[in-house]
């Protein structure tokens, strides 16, 4: 439980209060409020009395009702010097008043004070204030946390993010690779700013827009960069934050969020991972009625129902399609599927000059070279390349980032974390001959892709590793090429074969089967 100093003054202040309060009622009336001249010494009420026929007695001063008594006397043990001393009284003393009277003696009364029932009654009274206004200050600061009996009417309520004017701090020049999506969803900027121009000539803009691709391909970035190009309204949810354990929570958020997005049309609802709320209906156990299913429904109902959504575009992102309901694809709710694909050599050129910007490049460093060896990269992966290049750099301390760090962050994202190097030994030479079966057989085959490193240095589970770069990007790949890579996958366990006999090859080919095996099934 995280320290606070609100709540220990909370609960110390009372306790501080209180206990002055009881110890302001307790030594109220004790005789050490009898004056500042009080006696600290004791005696005796016999030897008061002896004293006082002897005539040695001065001054008497009676208090607490005439149980204790101040005396001045003369004392003969201390030549005659007088002294104050403090006497307990008996309660039944009468004949004292009397034998005072008779002895001529000067005496005083005081009465006894009435704090001690002020000070009871302010803390019978207070108490019970600091310990209301204790548990109202609990109570309100619990309201404020997720889940506190304060949010039991906000259960309900819409959990999305939103943002009257949409400064997201990305427009689509800051997304690059996918030129494609960014014209597809240039219309929707489009009709949000300029509507007329599509309704003049009959048009209707689509309702939803769904987002399709692998992850790290930048969906949710051009999410954020048509709300920021736009302009208007951006209301940011994820499809897991409708759904609860409690049946029927999932739709009224649905409800809240579109009645909100109703009152700020036009506008934008993004829902990132639409598939965690959209899966088919019917799925489940027992043929499924449960509150993913619900949710779902609600969903289907605000995009096309009786009521209309005028002026609010639906944009949602997801890299599993295939598992959506059909109803939620059809027209009139996603009317327009985007395909956001990992990018070509020309898109990785243009992403890393995006992400380039704020790097500390080496002259010699060609971004075009990192994008044609660079495949199948996404824009996240470039992003974190570039990032990885940028580490090792202020690692090495360097001042720019050179091919070096660049070469090593390839391996690193692609193998893994560099590991310890092999000592010299029977298994370092097999691993050795094994990569260079690889090398030697995708240098010879004609239709094998360029070798374009060869390592002994271990990278994840690898002891060592040969990397192939295609000379261009493919889409399909023939017959011929499937079979050369085979043969490639294969040359590292000849080579084995080769040098130390049948009898000595390894288990390092196991990878190499699986790639085969997968291969093979395409061919």
């Amino acid at each position: 439980m995280k320290f606070s100093w609100r709540v220990l003054v909370l609960w110390t202040l009372p306790a501080l209060v209180i206990g002055f309060f009881f110890w302001q009622g307790a030594f109220a009336n004790t005789p050490a409020d009898m004056g500042k001249n009080a006696a600290s010494t004791r005696m005796t009420y016999g030897r008061f009395l002896e004293y006082l026929d002897a005539g040695r007695v001065t001054m008497v001063d009676l208090y607490e009702g005439g149980r204790t008594a101040i005396v001045e006397a003369v004392d003969p043990d201390l030549e005659n010097r007088i002294q104050r001393v403090r006497v307990d009284l008996p309660v039944n003393a009468p004949e004292l008043i009397s034998k005072l009277k008779a002895e001529n003696v000067s005496f005083d009364a005081h009465p006894a004070r009435n704090d001690g029932a002020i000070w009871g009654l302010l803390g019978n009274l207070i108490f019970p204030i600091l310990l209301i206004s204790g548990l109202f200050l609990l109570f309100r600061r619990s309201s404020n946390l997720p889940g506190g009996p304060g949010q039991a009417m906000n259960f309900g309520k819409s959990r999305a993010r939103f943002q009257m004017e949409a400064k997201t701090g990305v427009m689509f020049d800051d997304v690059a690779g996918i030129e494609e999506a960014k014209e597809e969803l240039g219309e929707v900027v489009t009709f949000l700013k300029q509507p007329e121009k599509f309704t003049a000539v009959g048009a209707r803009i689509p309702k939803g827009v769904l987002l399709v691709g692998p992850p790290g391909t930048g969906k949710t970035l051009l999410a954020k960069a048509i709300a920021g190009e736009a302009g208007v309204p951006f209301f940011s949810i994820s499809g897991s934050e409708f759904v609860e354990m409690f049946v029927g929570v999932g739709a009224s958020r649905v409800r809240d969020l579109f009645k909100k997005a109703k009152d700020n049309a036009p506008c934008i609802i993004f829902i990132d991972e639409i598939d965690a709320v959209g899966r088919q209906r019917g799925a489940g156990i027992g043929g499924g009625n449960d509150e993913r299913e619900q949710t779902l429904n609600q969903l289907l109902t605000e995009m096309d129902g009786f009521e209309g959504n005028t002026g609010i575009i639906i944009i949602a992102a997801t890299n599993r399609p295939d598992v959506l309901d059909a109803a939620l694809l059809r027209p009139g709710r996603f009317d327009r599927q985007v395909m956001v694909d990992a990018p070509d050599i020309k898109g990785r050129l243009e992403i890393l000059q995006v992400h380039a910007r704020n790097k500390k490049l080496d002259q010699s460093v060609s971004l075009e070279a990192i994008a044609r060896r660079t495949p199948g990269f996404t824009g996240a992966d470039l992003a974190n390349l570039l990032n990885e290049a940028a580490i090792l750099t202020a690692r090495r301390r360097k001042e720019g980032i050179t091919l070096t760090e660049i070469d090593d962050a390839v391996d690193r994202v692609v193998a893994g974390m560099e590991g310890t190097p092999l000592v010299d030994s029977k298994s370092k030479r097999l691993i050795a001959y094994h990569e260079v079966g690889h090398a030697l057989i995708g240098t010879l085959v004609k239709d094998h892709d360029p070798v374009q490193k060869v390592t002994l240095i271990p990278r994840g589970q690898a002891q060592g590793l040969t990397w192939f770069t295609p000379s261009e990007d493919q889409g399909l790949i023939s017959r011929s090429q499937l079979k050369a890579r085979i043969t490639g996958a294969l040359g590292g366990r000849s080579a084995e074969e080769v040098i130390f006999g049948r009898d000595e090859v390894t288990t390092g080919a196991g990878n190499d089967l699986q790639q085969v095996t997968g291969m093979a099934r395409q061919w």
